[in-house]
């Protein structure tokens, strides 16, 4: 395994934070703020971004991965719970725990750890979108990031490991590699935009073409 990926437990324990911090947000938030757009997935509202993470589990529980990460695939989930509330998203969302437990732990690495990178990345456009900012420190941050840099190491030969060795902390990491900073953000915090674009080219983490606070 890449020294730059963490162990499956750790993983497990991650993904199972990050559900149940988008849970209890999901049951704090007022209905009518589920219609707010989400600014770095401007094509979703709050509740549709939120069908996307409830829909994930039960994809994988059901064997529904064809097309699997694809725009077509991800929309597949958010027409599925089309009309529910947010609590009603946050029981979908509960209902999956127990059968997906059971499975978590035996997703191959790195995919595991990918899925974690998915799920925090999102959970931090859901705080974003609602002015809820907080588990900036979560160990999901950790292991997406470790997905993350194991992928730039993967593309070009010394770029995880140069990455590592930013300075920028785990969070800021996180943010930038996941396509949620603009080019002029990236080199704000000293890094090469350019680089970091075409890193993530082809792949579904698109850095916004303009700045995006947070």
């Amino acid at each position: 395994m890449s020294d730059l990926l963490l162990p499956t437990p750790q993983v497990v324990a991650a993904y199972e934070g990050v559900r149940a911090r988008v849970i209890e947000l999901l049951r704090t938030t007022p209905e009518a703020d589920g219609d707010r757009t989400v600014p770095h997935c401007p094509s979703w509202t709050v509740r549709e971004l939120a069908a996307h993470l409830v829909g994930l589990p039960e994809d994988v529980l059901a064997g529904r991965m064809e097309g699997v990460t694809t725009d077509a695939w991800t929309q597949a989930q958010v027409e599925r719970h089309r009309g529910e509330t947010l609590a009603q998203l946050a029981d979908a969302f509960e209902a999956s725990i127990e059968a997906f437990a059971a499975i978590l732990p035996h997703i191959p690495v790195p995919v595991n750890s990918q899925m974690v990178m998915d799920a925090v990345t999102h959970e931090h456009d859901l705080r974003l979108a609602l002015g809820r900012s907080g588990a900036r420190d979560s160990d999901a941050v950790s292991v997406a990031v470790g997905w993350l840099l194991d992928m730039a190491e993967n593309r070009s030969n010394g770029l995880g490991h140069q990455l590592q060795s930013s300075g920028l902390s785990p969070f800021d990491l996180l943010r930038v590699m996941s396509g949620r900073r603009s080019p002029s953000q990236v080199a704000a915090l000293g890094l090469d935009a350019d680089a970091l674009v075409a890193l993530l080219a082809g792949t579904p983490l698109k850095p916004p073409p303009q700045p995006i606070d947070e």
